[in-house]
């Protein structure tokens, strides 16, 4: 974490020092409505905003609370402990948490140097982010999409294990810069920041550890669509996770909405776009190296996904 940051985020806050004079309890009055258990939004935000940090509040335990948004916590030192629908998450320096509006999450207490920052972010914020990401199937985008729909979420947390992940530190902290300084164009620049790191994070899933247990099967998933998609099978990851072909096949359908075939073929046909873009390799080879050894039938499939033959993508790039 840049040291800069660091310092501006390390004095104690007057909350922290009622805390420290002897207050044993949070003040609700700065999150919460009267008699509600849910962190208000509005309290956090300034009008017309659609995101926002604050340091978390040291020194205390915070009681079992949900929120009105989406609540992203970033470990800039140290560690801190989070129960999260009744699992036990320990957040580590460098480490990300993403919680669900429906999240039930309490936060055991810290110490001076267990400096975490909170983001309060409204689920329409993520629409440029979800653009970014594109039609390849994540558990981001799925709770993203959950978020946007205002449905309740299967996924109550998304943990990232990512502190030597350096892009993914890097867009953190340029996050954090821009929300504290005064920048230019700050929404447009912080939600295509957002869009890159949720990316970054889509890359790393292996890091990922999650609340819901489908989920994490999905995960396995697309991590093995992600090393295998040339030869990669059904058959072949159903017996490497030690269950039935056919319920697999059933699980996959069932939260996603697409068979594994569509998903291998998202895979293939998003790698032949970035062969296509990013190579001069011809375009018999690139069918072969996505898995299609019939040219004919990748032309197809590829022309029937994008709009336009192999060739003229290449060209109009």
């Amino acid at each position: 974490m840049n040291n800069d940051i660091l310092q501006k985020l390390l004095p104690i806050t007057k909350e922290e020092q009622k805390i420290l004079d002897g207050k044993d309890n949070i003040d609700r009055d700065i999150y919460m409505s009267k008699n509600s258990n849910v962190i208000n939004s509005k309290k956090l935000l300034h009008q017309g905003k659609l995101i926002s940090i604050r340091p978390h509040t040291r020194f205390i335990d915070f009681p079992s609370h949900s929120h009105d948004y989406i609540e992203v916590v970033y470990m800039c030192s140290g560690s801190s402990v989070h129960i999260v629908n009744g699992d036990r998450v320990t957040l580590k320096q460098g480490e990300l948490l993403f919680l669900s509006c429906d999240a039930v999450h309490e936060i055991k207490k810290t110490d001076l140097n267990d400096i975490a920052i909170n983001f309060i972010i409204l689920p329409q914020f993520f629409d440029k982010a979800l653009t970014m990401l594109g039609e390849q199937e994540s558990p981001i985008k799925s709770f993203i999409i959950d978020a946007l729909g205002g449905k309740t979420s299967s996924i109550k947390y998304l943990h990232f294990k990512v502190s030597d992940v350096l892009p993914i530190q890097n867009l953190v902290e340029n996050l954090i810069y821009t929300l504290i300084h005064e920048t230019r164009n700050k929404r447009q620049l912080n939600q295509i920041t957002l869009g890159l790191l949720f990316l970054q994070l889509t890359a790393f899933s292996e890091r990922l550890s999650i609340s819901d247990k489908t989920e994490a099967l999905l995960i396995e998933v697309y991590n093995y669509i992600e090393e295998n998609y040339k030869e990669g099978s059904l058959q072949v990851l159903a017996n490497q996770l030690h269950c039935d072909f056919y319920w697999l096949s059933r699980e996959i359908k069932r939260k996603t909405g697409k068979t594994y075939t569509d998903l291998l073929q998202e895979k293939r046909i998003s790698q032949a776009e970035f062969l296509l873009n990013t190579t001069s390799i011809n375009v018999s080879d690139i069918s072969v190296a996505v898995g299609y050894e019939n040219v004919s039938y990748f032309h197809r499939i590829f022309t029937k996904a994008t709009g336009m033959s192999p060739n003229k993508y290449r060209n109009c790039k």
